[in-house]
C-alpha cells in the first residue's frame, strides 16, 4: 500500500527524533537540498522524482529521504502548539491586508514574526537531520551556513507556467497568470521582508534550472548527480 506524504514526513521525524536503545555510532549527516521555484515550475513533481533517486542512491546505508513543503506548515504547528485554526496563515503573504494586532486581540494569529521565527527553528532543524528537501520559506538562506546543504532555484518561462497551472488548478490562462503573479510577488516580499535578500539573486543558490528545457524526471536527476558530486564521500557507488 502506498505511504502518504504526511505518513513519510511523520515517519522521517520519527526516526530523527527517537532515542536509540544503545548507544549508535555517529554517522555522517546526509545532505538537505532546499528547492526555491517560480510559481508553476513544476516544483511538485520534479521533487518527487528526486525523493526516489535520492532513495536509491542512499539504498545502501539504509537512508529514506523526506520531502517537506506545506508538510512543514503541520511540522511547525506540531512543534509549537499553535491550533490549527491558523495553518492558513503560514502561507507567505496571505494576511498583509489584515494587522497582527486585530488577530493577537481575536487569539488566532500569532505575531508574525513569531510564526516567521518558528518556521525558521523547524527549517534548521529538518536540515541538520539530513537527507531532507525542504521546498521554499527562505530554506536556502535560513540554511546558507550548514555544511550539508545544496540549495536549488527552478525557474520557467511564464508561457510554460501558465500552462502547467492551468492544468494543475484546472483555471482559465487569466486565472493562472493572476495566480502565477500573485504567487510569485508574495514570495519575493516574503524573502525580501525577513530576510533583506532577493529571491532571484542566482548567487543564493549551487543551481538554477530551466525546467522549459528538461523533464521533470531529468531536472530531479540533475539535481540529484550534482549533490552527488558535491558530497561524493557519502555516495561513494555513485560519485564520477
Amino acid at each position: 500500500m502506498a505511504i502518504g506524504a504526511y505518513e513519510k514526513c511523520k515517519r522521517y521525524i520519527e526516526s530523527h527524533t527517537q532515542k536509540p536503545e544503545t548507544p549508535a555510532i555517529k554517522k555522517e549527516v546526509y545532505p538537505c537540498i532546499t528547492i526555491s521555484r517560480q510559481t508553476g515550475a513544476g516544483s511538485k513533481p520534479v521533487c518527487e522524482n528526486l525523493i526516489k533517486i535520492m532513495d536509491e542512491y542512499s539504498e545502501a546505508e539504509g537512508v529514506k529521504w523526506a520531502y517537506f513543503d506545506r508538510n512543514l506548515i503541520e511540522k511547525v504547528l506540531e512543534d509549537h502548539n499553535l491550533p490549527k485554526q491558523i495553518s492558513e496563515f503560514m502561507h507567505e503573504g496571505k494576511y498583509k491586508h489584515l494587522t497582527a494586532v486585530v488577530y493577537e486581540m481575536l487569539g488566532l494569529k500569532p505575531a508574525e514574526w513569531t510564526l516567521v521565527h518558528k518556521t525558521t527553528d523547524t527549517i534548521l532543524q529538518l536540515a541538520r537531520m539530513g537527507n531532507v528537501i525542504i521546498v521554499g520559506r527562505g530554506a536556502n538562506i535560513i540554511t546558507s551556513k550548514l555544511k550539508n546543504t545544496f540549495h536549488v532555484r527552478l525557474i520557467a518561462s511564464l508561457e510554460k507556467r501558465v500552462e502547467h497551472i492551468k492544468s494543475l488548478m484546472n483555471m482559465s490562462e487569466k486565472e493562472a497568470l493572476n495566480y502565477i503573479k500573485k504567487e510569485d510577488e508574495n514570495r519575493k516580499q516574503y524573502i525580501k521582508s525577513y530576510f533583506h535578500a532577493d529571491v532571484d539573486d542566482p548567487l543564493l543558490y549551487h543551481m538554477t534550472v530551466n525546467t522549459d528545457l528538461l523533464t521533470h524526471k531529468g531536472t530531479a536527476y540533475l539535481i540529484a548527480e550534482a549533490v552527488v558530486l558535491k558530497f561524493s564521500h557519502l555516495f561513494l557507488q555513485f560519485a564520477h
